[in-house]
């Protein structure tokens, strides 16, 4: 995926090169939403660590995505999600948060998937001891034992030992069952995904969770690397221009950023110039209904 989104920065910036270097002027601060109705203010671009942190220490694939999580928390970044079943991204990035200055900045986002209450508690034990900081956020992965799991996280919770507790899934087959958890369980955060190639959470559930002051996570933003697939090779679209973007990645960031309902947006990535090139998803202005259809419909053709 990197490779094609590499390719379609290229190309597709080229016709803004010369409109794009008249204007010199510093960058907007990222865009800050609310998390989960509380004061605490996050910026709308995350960071996943999936794929990008599943490496052996002292390897080069480590230090470029070490490098990476020093430019999205030297830019203003802040949300970084992890999980136990990511492999040893959880390992790195206590690793990473341990020589990079003021890891504090850091809003650490992690999971649970697994069965049974003392499996539950061994899992997030070890997500404690790896990433060696206090857990924001950690989430039931794709609702795996939910009701024992939840127990547990809101037991780590009120003992202080994780500041708010979420569910997720990847599937929009999910999103009927999420809603109803939503409504039941009341957590801090839902973790879904949602792009412009699969959209159907915002038929109903952004709405929803809205409306009982749920923080959306939003994963896939890319669908896996299809949005840039079909757009390779392509020049940037009319709307672009409009909403100041300079790349696809970040015509398809504002399309779910116009979503008030989003928190924020994670994003996987290794690359820094990926991590720079996201944040300019992460400012003024945002796509109308208009733009958005314009955006979709760019895609899609």
């Amino acid at each position: 995926m990197s490779l094609t989104r590499r390719r379609c920065l290229q190309l597709a910036t080229l016709p803004l090169l010369a409109s794009s270097a008249s204007v010199a002027r510093s960058p907007q601060p990222l865009l800050l939403r609310p998390y989960a109705g509380s004061e605490l203010q996050l910026p709308v671009i995350g960071l996943g660590t999936w794929q990008q942190l599943d490496h052996p220490a002292d390897t080069p694939a480590y230090r470029e995505a070490r490098d990476a999580l020093a430019a999205f928390l030297d830019g203003g970044g802040r949300v970084i999600d992890s999980s136990p079943m990511y492999g040893q991204a959880e390992a790195r990035l206590g690793d990473a948060l341990r020589h990079l200055p003021a890891p504090q900045r850091a809003f650490v986002a992690t999971k649970i998937w697994t069965r049974g209450e003392d499996a539950g508690r061994a899992q997030l034990a070890q997500s404690q001891r790896l990433i060696e900081r206090p857990l924001d956020l950690v989430q039931v992965h794709n609702l795996l034992d939910l009701k024992v799991q939840l127990h547990t996280l809101r037991a780590a919770k009120a003992a202080g030992q994780v500041r708010s507790i979420g569910v997720t899934h990847y599937l929009a087959s999910a999103h009927a069952e999420l809603e109803r958890v939503i409504r039941r369980e009341r957590p801090d955060a839902l973790q879904i995904n949602y792009s412009v190639a699969e959209p159907e959470a915002g038929e109903r559930l952004l709405a929803v969770a809205a409306e009982l002051g749920v923080a959306v996570l939003i994963n896939r933003p890319f669908a896996s690397g299809r949005l840039f697939s079909a757009v390779r090779g392509r020049p940037l679209p009319g709307v672009a221009a409009e909403l100041e973007c300079t790349s696809w990645a970040q015509l398809f960031l504002k399309w779910i950023l116009a979503e008030s309902a989003v928190t924020c947006a994670l994003v996987g990535t290794s690359n820094p110039n990926h991590v720079a090139d996201n944040f300019g998803a992460a400012r003024l202005p945002l796509p109308d209904p208009r733009q958005r259809a314009a955006i979709r419909q760019a895609w899609e053709s």
